[in-house]
C-alpha cells in the first residue's frame, strides 16, 4: 500500500509539473498577446483565442494522461500501451468502464489517478474562467475609454 502511495504521489506530482508548465507557458503567451487582444474586432478574436487556450489545456490534459500510461508500462501493469493508455483515460477522467482493471495489488492507483485528474479539470477549468473573465475586463475597460 505505501509503495502504491509513493508511486502515485510521485505521479500526481509529475503531472501536476506538467500542467503547470502548460498553464505558465500560456500565460506567457496571452500577456505577449494582450494588445493585440484588446483591439477591435472583439468577438473573433475572443473566439480565436479561447479555442487556441482551450486546445492547449486540453494537450496538457493529454500529456498528463500520458504520464500515468507510461507509468502503467514502466510498472509492468499492461502489456500493451494502448490499454494503459485507455485505463489511464478511464481512470483519470473517472468514468471508470472496469473493462480493463489493474492487478489487484495496484489498484490503489486507479482511485490516485481519478482524484488526480479531478485535481487537475478543475485547475483547467479554473484557469479558462479566469482568462475569460480578464479578456472580458481587458476589452471592457478600453470600449469604455473610447466611449469616453
Amino acid at each position: 500500500m505505501f509503495e502504491q502511495l509513493f508511486i502515485g504521489g510521485a505521479i500526481v506530482s509529475l503531472t501536476i509539473v506538467s500542467v503547470a508548465l502548460f498553464v505558465g507557458s500560456g500565460i506567457g503567451a496571452l500577456k505577449r498577446m494582450g494588445p493585440w487582444l484588446q483591439r477591435p474586432p472583439y468577438g473573433i478574436k475572443a473566439i480565436l483565442s479561447l479555442i487556441t487556450v482551450t486546445l492547449w489545456l486540453l494537450a496538457a490534459l493529454t500529456a498528463a494522461v500520458w504520464i500515468w500510461a507510461l507509468a502503467y508500462i514502466i510498472l509492468g501493469l499492461f502489456d500493451t500501451l494502448e490499454a494503459a493508455l485507455y485505463f489511464s483515460v478511464t481512470a483519470f477522467t473517472t468514468l471508470g468502464f472496469g473493462d480493463v482493471l489493474l492487478p489487484e495489488r495496484w489498484r490503489l492507483l486507479a482511485g490516485i489517478c481519478a482524484a488526480n485528474g479531478l485535481l487537475l479539470f478543475g485547475l483547467i477549468t479554473a484557469f479558462l474562467v479566469e482568462f475569460l473573465t480578464q479578456l472580458h475586463h481587458s476589452q471592457s475597460k478600453i470600449k469604455s475609454k473610447k466611449d469616453l
